[in-house]
Formats: structure tokens, sequence, C-alpha cells
């Protein structure tokens, strides 16, 4: 494409050198660029992208898009006021537009995008929908699985992601949206034809400056989208945000089971192997089935019913879909022991989550809780303590470990849990060997006991200061088992 009409549309400020050249690749990482290539550089938390501009040279780039006064005889440099907002649109115009066509679904709040966006992608499939998806686990194009390395990509990736599921004739893909992608100008140039709002609870704010930031970061997600927008009414948050989008002209369609919304589930039933209840809509009632346990379940389950709703799939495809799901790697997954205990791999890493992991689990146990958590590093501490007390509020017992502890000392991530923690009561233990913990835990349990594996879910790795090991919650449960 001609770099005249790649930086189409653009506020650009400075142009030195010639426009007239051909760009056959964009990248904001120096080490992945290729011969005629337009670096983008970017001023990152740890990095400034504008000291890598000799490598990008040597890598073969002959374009360079700065916020910076810099030039460089026989290149071409493109000044703009913020190099990330800009690279959202080229990368839009290189890869042509791709959401324009795209029927693109976003997920955002704090909990549940994971599970909503896999159950998306099975309904839909169910309708013969062919259907990508994006998210914290992996991203998905046809047959072909990419590992992801955070919940939602830069806009370079993202944008190539959508053009390759158009390419293959994948017209529906179901995206987890994150406060940092909205805040970060990741999703700038993302047309979404429906926007889903989970819930609001603590979460990054190490990132944000309060909960309001939070939500108004997520709220931009629904200032985006063409065909619906969908709200949790039951959340403070989406209570907030459907006040404030309610005049937009994006139909708004809610769910909830507290409070008056278009989609209701009536007389539920919560069991260890799933849900059941009466689903109700503004045109049709329907018995709801799904072997994924929990209260939590229930508004998942609503939000994928409220947006088949809006693409008016038929009720019986969502019936049976939901029925049939095979659930989603590290959440809420049970693993089969023959000693008459259950063990329960979750994600859960917020203080919400690990709350409604509990508070299910509590639904169905006939011994005791024992719950196995950790909180991460250099991540917000000010759920330390709130998951300490949720712990030993709803577990018999509590072990209380090492997560990804990043560039902190583990043990002083431990002392920020205790201080949520009755330190008076003997029902908890710190090991901070996370597979000692987990050892510990599957030692104690008895007939009718659960046991708990929080805040790692699917996760295969281990952070310890700059190092990623492998750590697989799952293995390590089955090594116990002897089912390894």
């Amino acid at each position: 494409m001609l770099l005249n009409d790649l930086i189409k549309d653009l506020d650009i400020i400075d142009i030195k050198g010639s426009v007239e050249i051909n760009i056959d690749d964009i990248n904001y990482d120096s080490r992945k660029l290729k011969e005629n290539s337009l670096f983008i550089c970017i001023k990152g938390f740890s990095l400034n992208g504008h000291k890598f501009i000799s490598n990008a040279i040597e890598k073969g780039s002959v374009a360079f898009l700065v916020e910076e006064d810099i030039y460089i005889k026989g290149y071409t440099f493109i000044k703009v006021e913020d190099t990330r907002k800009a690279m959202a649109k080229i990368a839009s115009n290189f890869y042509n537009n791709p959401t324009k066509k795209l029927n693109l679904i976003g997920v955002t709040g704090t909990n549940g995008k994971t599970t909503i966006t896999h159950l998306i992608k099975e309904v839909l499939e169910y309708n013969n929908q062919k259907t990508g998806l994006i998210g914290t686990i992996k991203n998905v194009i046809g047959n072909e699985e990419i590992a992801s390395s955070r919940t939602t990509p830069e806009s370079v990736e993202l944008q190539g992601y959508f053009r390759e599921m158009l390419d293959k004739n994948i017209n529906d893909c179901a995206m987890e949206v994150s406060s940092h992608s909205l805040e970060l100008k990741r999703v700038d140039e993302c047309e979404f034809k429906f926007g889903i709002f989970t819930n609001l609870t603590e979460e990054h704010l190490d990132f944000h400056t309060d909960l309001d930031e939070y939500r108004r970061a997520k709220e931009k997600l629904f200032h985006k989208t063409t065909r619906g927008n969908i709200i949790n009414l039951d959340d403070d948050g989406g209570k907030k945000i459907y006040e404030s989008i309610k005049n937009l002209k994006t139909p708004i369609i809610t769910y909830a089971i507290e409070a008056e919304a278009d989609i209701m589930a009536k007389d539920i039933k919560i069991y260890s192997s799933g849900i059941e209840y009466k689903l109700i809509t503004p045109k049709y009632q329907m018995n709801i089935k799904t072997p994924i346990p929990g209260r939590f379940s229930v508004y998942n389950s609503l939000a994928v019913i409220a947006l088949c709703y809006l693409m008016d799939i038929p009720k019986e495809t969502i019936a049976e879909s939901l029925q049939n799901t095979n659930g989603v790697s590290g959440r809420f997954e049970s693993i089969d022991t023959e000693e008459g205990f259950s063990v329960i791999i979750d994600y859960a890493h917020t203080p919400d989550a690990l709350e409604n992991v509990l508070k299910t689990a509590k639904e169905f146990v006939k011994g005791n809780i024992i719950t196995v958590f950790g909180c991460g590093g250099d991540r917000d501490k000010t759920k330390r303590p709130l998951m300490g007390k949720i712990s030993q509020q709803y577990s018999d017992y509590t072990i209380i470990t090492s997560d990804n502890p990043r560039t902190e000392i583990p043990g002083d991530i431990v002392k920020d849990i205790l201080i949520g923690v009755d330190t008076n009561s003997s029902n908890y233990e710190v090991i901070l060997d996370r597979k000692e913990a987990i050892h510990n835990a599957v030692d104690k349990a008895e007939d009718g006991d659960v046991v708990i594996i929080a805040g790692k879910g699917h996760e295969n790795y281990q952070i310890i200061g700059k190092d990623k090991i492998h750590f697989d919650d799952k293995e390590v449960v089955k090594e116990i088992l002897g089912k390894e």
C-alpha cells in the first residue's frame, strides 16, 4: 500500500520525506519488522520506541510514525500528536477496514468476559455461523488457535486477525474488550456491532485512578456500537452505564435476575452439575439448562441469550447449545477424583470472582471448602486484603500461597493479604510454594469436601521476577492424584 493511502485521515503535524512509497508491513515492535515497513514509535510504560529507530532501519524500515522531532535523510518521518491513536487508524487502513464488514461483538466488564465470548462462539457455530474469537485464553481464527499474551491485542495484531477472519469467510467474531484496550486506543478503529457489559468490581486500580474511572473506560465500548448494547441491570456499574448511554441511537437490551429487565431468569435452580431456570423475554419464555454451576453462570448465559435475542437466533438453537456446552478451560473446571472429594480450578483473581466461586461451591458442598489462592505481584494491591477476608469468610480452610509474584517479594504480597484475615483464627495457613500449597490442600481433603484452587485457571506458567516458568495448576493436581 502507498504510504500516502496508509496515512489517510490522520491528524498530521509534519511530514519529512516522500509519502509516495510502497509499504509492505507495519509494526510497533522493531524486532518484528520486515523490508519496506513503517515503524510506529510508541512511548510505552517502560520503553520508548523512538530509541529503536536505528534498529528498525537495519531491519528494512523506510518510514516512521513519530511523536518526537526526528529526521534522518533518505527516510520518511510522519509526526503526529499520539502515535498510539494513529496506529489504530493506520492498522485499519492497512488491512482495508475489516470491522466494517465483520459482525464484531465486544464483551467488557470485570468478570465473565472469557466465558461469555466462548459461549457466544458455541451458540453461533451451533447456528452454522463461522465465528472467530479474541480473548484472554486464546485467539481463534477458523481451525487456527493463536496463543494470547493479553486480553485484547494491540491494534496492529487485532486488525490483522480481523482481516484474516474475513479472508477465511468468518463473518462473526466474539471479542473480550479490556479497559486497558479502550484507554490505550487499541480498539479505536473497531466498529462493534454489539457490546455487552457484565459487571464492575475492584480490579486494575493500579492502572485506573478509582472505580469510577474504571467504569468510564468500560463505557467507551458502548459509544462504538451500531446494532445493540446489552447491559446487566443487577450491577451498580451497569445501572450507571445504562443511564449514561440510554439516549444514544444504538438500541439497548437489558438482562437481570433481580431488577426488572428485558431478559430475565426466574425459578433458578443451582446444582453441582449445572443450573436450570425459566427464561423470560419480551417475545417468548422457555426453560434453560447449562452444565456450568453457580449464580454467575446464570448471568453469563443471560448475556449470551440477550445477544442472540437481538440477532434473531432461534430460541431452540440457544437452548440446545447452552445445554450442550463444554464450558471453558480454567473457569470453574472440575477435576475428577476417586477419593470422594472435588477439585475445582478457577481463574478467580478479583474479590468478586473469588466470592462468586466460593458461594457457588457452598451451594452444593457436602463437607468442607478448602481454598488455595494468592495475588499477583506488580498489580492492584487494594484487592489483596479483600480477597483474604473473602476466602476466610466463605472457606472452611484457606491456604494462602504465591500466584505470579513478578518483581515483588511473595512474602510481602502475603502480608498485604493477611491484613484482611483474622490471624487469631486457626482456619488458615501460609505456604508460599504453590505446588506444596496445592499438595497440602489435596492431602487435607476428605469425602464430600471441595478444593478450590483459584487465581490462575487456564494459565500454564508462573512469572517470578522477570522469568516465566512452566506451572499448571491442573497438571499439579493430576500429578498428585496419580492421573499423570
